[in-house]
């Protein structure tokens, strides 16, 4: 069975959790993604999406040039270790109806991220396949 380090995307980009939402997103646009790792150095404090932004922070008229990352961050994360199995991280995905898992080392640093597609080419269409089908599973509205 693969490792998560056998898959993950290395070098991801993060963001402070003093920084500002406007300064996320510019750094999404630039880079194209929907998600950021907050670090605060090298220590993993949460992630934010471009959904957290638009949901917990601009639908409540916060502004964005004034809210730090950490005002609309989740920081109950998820994470699995870069010597994990792959299979680790596909069944997070289905319990927790989640695209993208944060990988640390030993020392809860972050050294990656695995997304259903890194899963997808490691696993094969089938099982990919069956974790998307979990993973789109209409869930509860959030009371958050």
């Amino acid at each position: 069975m693969k490792k998560v380090i056998e898959v993950m995307t290395k070098d991801v980009e993060t963001i402070s959790p003093n920084d500002s939402l406007k300064d996320a997103a510019e750094k999404m646009r630039a880079l194209n993604v929907g998600p950021l790792p907050v670090c605060d150095g090298d220590r993993l404090k949460g992630i934010i999406t471009d959904r957290d932004i638009v949901v917990r922070a601009i639908s409540k008229g916060l502004d964005p040039n004034n809210t730090r990352v950490s005002q609309a961050m989740t920081d109950d994360i998820d994470y699995v270790y870069e010597n994990d199995d792959i299979e680790k991280v596909e069944l997070m995905m289905k319990e927790n109806q989640i695209r993208r898992v944060l990988v640390v080392n030993q020392d809860k640093k972050l050294v990656g991220i695995i997304s259903l597609g890194d899963l997808a080419e490691a696993l094969g269409t089938k099982e990919a396949g069956s974790t998307l089908e979990s993973i789109s599973e209409p869930s509860h509205p959030s009371t958050h």
